[in-house]
């Protein structure tokens, strides 16, 4: 496995192309996981099962070492079905040879969509834990690894395409478009199709690969069992009605369906608790497991409550969370609504603020007064993140002079112009820029890093801000980083006229 620049790779069209472009990807590990099992290898004292325990923290780790070990068998031998035995085939050495190959990097340095995804198959093999380790106990160790990996094909394309898989979860889960449709459109290839070539490719643990071929081609079983599920929700005439089709039930209660159940549970839930989809595979999960449904519920909700306390994490999302919430309360994906319009009562602060800013002579004492009016008239207009910037000529650089809603460290900032093509243009004279999911990624590229990433999120407006002629200032500021109020966006446009002449009558007031 070679590491690629993911952010600059083409999207695929082609099955081929997509196994050849993924395949090449090193998943990045989290440091802290990195450390941990880079220290144990050196260390005599400890056993391949401490190892491998120490590897569980970071998916990655798993997927990487796994598809190591398999590809070093030549397809001669069984896949792995733990991760010891993975390590045993590859011996310390070459272990360690791997881990250093695969980058190493902070959690908040890690894409987002990686994350969450991971944080899914996280989720799933809780699930599978909580629900199946008693009952199928000789099986753990392929129930654990098959539900883990079951989404594993889609990490790579989570960190080089993240931006493809948002928009499938917009228009497929959202907004209700046809999944065949929208993934020939994204992708040129059915997601399903892809998991499945690659899980083959990476010798992946046959009960994943039976899983994809479960989902693409005995949908007409699938029917059958939810059928039986939603007819009756007394478990006994279930088992009647299963009784009476011997095929089918052979078919439900295959040990390999665990790992797809528990990832169906844990992928329903990241939209909410309540959904047909996610009823859909609480049945069929009660009725593989001859359980009443309220207890099976119950079962899940106290398996995500278990999985959030040890694999939540900041940024992404758990479904434990929902737990605490109204019962038909939703996660919005944040490219569905745009920010509230500012209330009424802020609307008044906003008027009276800008009301200050165009006062003559300058109600000002100095430059810092003057910004701060600047920043609480943003914050005003409905702003939720705002940074105000000086120019600094002497050293080609942008100062940081008033920030809201961003952390104390970037007070702090400067910000070089000069290797930017698009800050040279926001100083050559006064201009708006604004920033949507159409052109984020044109222009994020041409902006400096340590600016760009004060304001994750696709959506940006910046503004540079002349006095007596001459660009002096630029202005920063975002509702989040999900879709603007078009109202925030006017009265934003207002408040830098507004600056704009609060600092040429403040520039006059000795004159």
């Amino acid at each position: 496995m070679h590491s690629e620049k993911a952010s600059s790779l083409p999207v695929p069209q082609t099955l081929e192309n997509w196994i050849r472009q993924l395949d090449g990807l090193a998943l990045p590990v989290p440091a802290l996981a990195h450390g941990k099992v880079q220290a144990a290898l050196t260390d005599s004292r400890r056993s391949l099962r401490d190892i491998a325990d120490l590897m569980q923290d970071s998916p990655a780790l798993v997927l990487s070492v796994l598809r190591e070990a398999n590809l070093h068998t030549g397809g001669l031998t069984e896949p792995a079905e733990s991760l010891e035995v993975a390590l045993n085939r590859l011996g310390l050495a070459r272990t360690e040879t791997l881990l250093a190959r695969l980058p190493s990097a902070q959690l908040q340095d890690i894409p987002v969509a990686l994350r969450q995804l991971q944080l899914i198959s996280q989720h799933a093999t809780q699930q599978a834990y909580g629900l199946f380790a008693n009952q199928l106990a000789r099986l753990w160790q392929d129930i654990h690894l098959g539900s883990l990996l079951f989404l594993s094909p889609l990490w790579p394309m989570a960190l080089a395409h993240p931006k493809l898989l948002e928009e499938w979860e917009l228009r497929v889960i959202h907004k209700g478009e046809s999944a065949k449709t929208v993934e020939k459109a994204l992708f040129g290839v059915r997601l399903l199709h892809l998991c499945q070539a690659l899980a083959t490719h990476w010798r992946l643990p046959i009960w994943v690969t039976q899983g994809y071929n479960l989902l693409i081609s005995e949908q007409r079983n699938l029917v059958k069992v939810l059928r039986i599920a939603h007819e009756n929700d007394d478990p006994l005439k279930q088992q009647q009605q299963l009784d009476a089709d011997l095929p089918l039930r052979r078919w439900l209660n295959q040990p390999a369906n665990t790992i797809l159940l528990a990832n169906g549970l844990a992928l329903s839930a990241q939209q909410a608790w309540d959904t047909p989809h996610n009823l859909r595979w609480q049945l069929l999960t009660s009725l593989y497991l001859q359980q009443p449904l309220m207890d099976l519920q119950q079962q899940v909700h106290q398996n995500a409550a278990a999985s959030g306390r040890q694999h939540a994490a900041p940024g992404v999302w758990h479904p434990a969370e929902a737990l605490l919430w109204p019962w038909d309360a939703r996660r919005v994906h944040k490219g569905l609504l745009p920010a509230s319009p500012p209330t009424p009562e802020a609307l008044q602060v906003w008027r009276k603020l800008c009301a200050d800013l165009l006062k003559e002579p300058s109600l000002f004492t100095n430059a810092m007064h003057l910004t701060t009016f600047a920043r609480d008239a943003l914050v005003a207009c409905g702003m939720q993140r705002v940074a105000l910037l000086m120019i600094d000529r002497k050293t080609d650089s942008l100062r940081v002079h008033q920030i809201a809603g961003l952390d104390k460290s970037a007070a702090a900032l400067l910000v070089p112009y000069k290797d930017s093509t698009v800050l040279q243009r926001l100083m050559a004279q006064a201009t708006q820029l604004r920033l949507t999911p159409g052109n984020n990624a044109q222009f994020s590229a041409l902006m400096p890093p340590q600016l760009r990433n004060l304001f994750s999120g696709e959506n940006l407006l910046v503004r540079s801000l002349a006095s007596n002629g001459r660009v002096v200032m630029l202005v920063v500021a975002d509702q989040g980083g999900g879709l603007f109020s078009e109202m925030s966006v006017q009265a934003f446009g207002k408040t830098g006229q507004c600056i704009e002449k609060a600092l040429t009558t403040f520039s006059h007031r000795n004159g």
